[in-house]
Parts: structure tokens; C-alpha cells; sequence
């Protein structure tokens, strides 16, 4: 069944003999990215969109990982944080970010001579509240894997069978998901949250968050990391860094990491709003 999903995959790239990618540097449009250089070599570009909500680490990954696949990789400047319907921070907010990503890559593609942009939406995305789909969709963008059904743990097993090293890589959603609903984003919060997790993670935590909310920093770590959490790091330190960083307060989630935890605040209701 794999086998057949990354033939078919294949054969959309054939079929488009041009693509631009919309790529982030996470696994699912690293393996986009990765096809549809297997199949169209220097007829596909891979792009990805700069912005305060995008950790500089992430950036650099994207770099390396396209250097690495051998496609050709540009970075464009994306405004969203010009947008008050993006930093007034609504449950649909991710529609406006994703309206101004394409936005961007709908004409350079066009310029270039690219006929289709292409992300890296899988067949699971599609059954979360993920509003900023609708918004790539009314711009043109085509999502092959959720196309073909590929499932989140399939990308993972594709870029395996691929050789892609980084095939167990962590989600990291933009940095914008790390405030609950209706706090207002600003570049300042943005880089706060940024230097948290990235000093979290040099302490040999990974697959985390730092939620903020208002003064307060919550970390959420696996829930089979948080004794050692506990146990192994200096406390004392940890809050002292991030107090530097311009939190006030820093508590530990006893939960532990959980993907979209902020949407529970949202209703079936709610999650009709359309944009």
C-alpha cells in the first residue's frame, strides 16, 4: 500500500512537470519537497516564508535539509504580522497566515513559470481544525499527500524508506501556536517563546512547547520526560532564564505535550466559523 501511495505520488509531480513547494523544513513538506525533486529535478523550487513566527533554527534546518535533498531552495519575507486579524490572535488565525503565505507564492510561481504550489498537508491534517487549509485551498495550492491519503505516520515511514535522515523530526508548528486564542502576537512575545524552547531544548529536551500566557510560561514536555524534568535539571536556573527572557512566571504542565492542546477551548460551534 506504501509502495502504491509513492507511486501515485510520483505521478502527480510527472503529471504537473512544474512545482513550486511551500516548504517549512518539517517532515511532511521535506518529503514533498524530496519527490518532487526525484521526479522533476531543477523543474521544482522549494520556498520557504521568513517571519518572527519561524525560529531561526527551523530556518536554517530547511537550508540544510534542501541542500541536502539537492533542490533548489529560496527564502521569501511573509507579513502576516502586519495583519490585525493575524495578531489579534482569532481561532482562525491560521487562515490569515496561510493567506499571506500564498498570497506571496501564488504570483513569484506564476513569474517563474511554476504552474502549481504545493504543500505539505497530510490525509490527518485534514481531519483537525486546521482553517488555514481552506485558505491555501481558495488560492490554488494542491496538497498531494492528503490527495493520496498519506497519513502523518506514512510521511514518517516514506522519509525512512527515502534515506531522509530527519524522518523522526519533531513537529514544530509555527510559533504563533503557543498563545491561547484571543492574546494579542506581537514580535517581542514571538522571540520570548522562541528563546525558551530553543534553551530547552540545548538541555537535551526535544518534542516540547513552552505555551505562554500573558507573564506565565508553561512547559510541556512528553508526559515520560517530565520526572526527569523534575529530577535532573536545576529549577532554580531554569526560571532565572526564563525570567531573563521576560516571563514572570514559569510552571510545568502535568499533563505533559499534547499536539492542538489550545483547541480545546473551542467548541463544535465554534469550529464552523468560517473565515
Amino acid at each position: 500500500m506504501l509502495e502504491l501511495k509513492l507511486e501515485q505520488l510520483k505521478k502527480i509531480f510527472t503529471e504537473m512537470e512544474q512545482a513550486l513547494i511551500a516548504y517549512s523544513g518539517g517532515v511532511d513538506s521535506t518529503l514533498v519537497a524530496k519527490i518532487a525533486y526525484d521526479v522533476l529535478g531543477n523543474r521544482s523550487l522549494a520556498i520557504t516564508a521568513e517571519s518572527p513566527s519561524l525560529l531561526p533554527e527551523e530556518l536554517e534546518d530547511a537550508r540544510i535539509q534542501a541542500a541536502t535533498i539537492g533542490i533548489t531552495h529560496e527564502v521569501v519575507q511573509t507579513h502576516e504580522m502586519d495583519n490585525p486579524n493575524y495578531t489579534s490572535n482569532p481561532i482562525n488565525r491560521c487562515y490569515f497566515c496561510k493567506s499571506e503565505l500564498h498570497e506571496t507564492l501564488k504570483p513569484l510561481a506564476l513569474k517563474r513559470g511554476y504552474p502549481y504550489v504545493v504543500d505539505g498537508v497530510n490525509a490527518d491534517d485534514l481531519r483537525d481544525y486546521r482553517p488555514g487549509i481552506q485558505a491555501a485551498k481558495e488560492r490554488g495550492a494542491r496538497s498531494p499527500l492528503a490527495e493520496v491519503g498519506v497519513s502523518k505516520a506514512e510521511v514518517r515511514q516514506l522519509s525512512k524508506q527515502l534515506g531522509l535522515p530527519w524522518w523522526d523530526k519533531p513537529a514544530q508548528p509555527c510559533l504563533s501556536s503557543r498563545f491561547p486564542y484571543g492574546e494579542e502576537i506581537t514580535v517581542v512575545k514571538l522571540q520570548r517563546v522562541g528563546r525558551a524552547e530553543i534553551y530547552l531544548r540545548k538541555l537535551g529536551f526535544s518534542n516540547l512547547r513552552v505555551r505562554s500566557e500573558g507573564d506565565t510560561a508553561r512547559i510541556e514536555l512528553p508526559p515520560e520526560k517530565i520526572k526527569e524534568f523534575v529530577l535532573t535539571t536545576d529549577l532554580e536556573q531554569v526560571v532565572a532564564a526564563f525570567q531573563e527572557f521576560g516571563f514572570v512566571y514559569v510552571t510545568l504542565d502535568l499533563e505533559g505535550y499534547r499536539s492542538g492542546k489550545l483547541n480545546r477551548v473551542l467548541n463544535r460551534d465554534v469550529v464552523e466559523v468560517k473565515a
